[in-house]
């Protein structure tokens, strides 16, 4: 059975934590941006981590993804149908209905991380890779080198917004907007030919992100409520802290709440139940993992509250005595992507139902 998640499996905290961190930075973004004439026009510069450039000629016509957030982002833009294999591909009801059929006839060639002989022999022009250098995704070590991507004639790139989290290069602020996904996307509508449709994306975040933050703008900074993620899925017995470099605390805070381990200097850390108590946030988000149907992923949500209403611990958190959930699952909340701006405005519409109303 595929996996559920776009990143990996999260029962391992270490593996939930490196793989699907987002830790581009604060309001700045990614560093280095696409470099092109005007839009569909080649040659096209991108920048890794470490801003080394790679110049990309022409457009792309058999490209491999990394995992299900570099694939979605590639349909969304229009590119999908050169999209040639996948790490990590989508579960059952994880792409939006309208990307789903599409996505699920890409080839996949690793459950996980796709296998460096596969990956070297997929026939590909073009990598697009989320991981980088994180050895737990079969990246570094166990991946390609760059000569050997050189040798089988792939061009790599990278979403910098997730790639770069655990490299010197990652920003140490809090992570504050979408500018690092927004860069992501008009990157790779650069590299693909389809800038027109990558401004269109991120025009379509903005405006949506923009009207959360004008029907906040009223809001004192005090009256923010605090704000906890609760990773079901990533395990009861030792709760994962969403850190201030995850994209999950741009969406909190650009949905009017504060992220109760913003402080934390990293994208995901092992906590405890002792911190979350300490912490005793005002709303608990119920990131369960999309389930593949709407009365499964529910049954995962009443799960996760039941689970809250009835661990001694937990039981007399002021959210959990209020009835203060949020219904949200963790894919659009915690993994970069379109779908980001859609978190805001649910997170908002939730628990500032008086200034925000879902779905207008």
């Amino acid at each position: 059975m595929r996996p559920r998640v776009v990143c990996g499996i999260a029962a391992a905290v270490a593996l939930f934590a490196t793989a699907c961190g987002s830790g581009g930075g604060g309001g700045q973004g990614a560093a280095v941006t696409a470099q092109a004439a005007p839009a569909g026009a080649y040659p096209v510069k991108v920048a890794d981590c470490a801003g080394k450039e790679t110049v990309i000629a022409k457009a792309p016509t058999k490209i491999v993804t990394s995992n299900a957030a570099s694939l979605e982002l590639l349909l969304r833009l229009g590119a999908g149908d050169r999209v040639i294999g996948t790490g990590f591909p989508p579960g059952k009801g994880t792409l939006p209905g309208d990307l789903a059929e599409q996505g699920g006839k890409v080839p996949v060639l690793g459950e996980k991380a796709i296998p460096k002989e596969k990956l070297l022999g997929s026939g590909a022009d073009l990598y697009v890779d989320t991981f980088s250098a994180m050895p737990m995704m079969g990246g570094g070590a166990t991946g390609p080198s760059e000569q050997e991507y050189a040798a089988a004639g792939i061009q790599h790139v990278f979403l910098l917004s997730t790639a770069c989290a655990g490299t010197p290069k990652a920003a140490k602020a809090p992570r504050t907007d979408f500018a690092g996904i927004e860069d992501d996307i008009r990157r790779l509508g650069a590299v693909t030919g389809t800038a027109a449709r990558a401004e269109e994306l991120v025009s379509g975040m903005e405006k949506q992100v923009g009207e959360v933050r004008t029907a906040l703008s009223s809001l004192p900074e005090g009256q923010r409520p605090s704000y906890f993620v609760f990773d079901f899925d990533a395990g009861t017995k030792q709760p994962v802290a969403v850190c201030g470099r995850q994209v999950a605390n741009a969406v909190i805070n650009q949905a009017g709440a504060r992220n109760v381990f913003a402080d934390c200097d990293a994208d995901f850390k092992p906590g405890s139940w002792e911190d979350v108590v300490a912490k005793n946030p005002d709303w608990i988000q119920l990131a369960v993992r999309n389930r593949g149907s709407e009365e499964a992923t529910r049954k995962a949500f009443d799960e996760a509250e039941a689970f809250l209403k009835g661990f001694p611990a937990t039981q007399g958190l002021k959210a959990v005595q209020e009835g203060h959930f949020v219904r949200l699952g963790s894919e659009v909340t915690t993994i970069a992507g379109v779908r980001n701006a859609d978190a805001v405005r649910q997170i908002a519409a939730t628990v500032h139902p008086d200034l925000v109303k879902n779905g207008q």
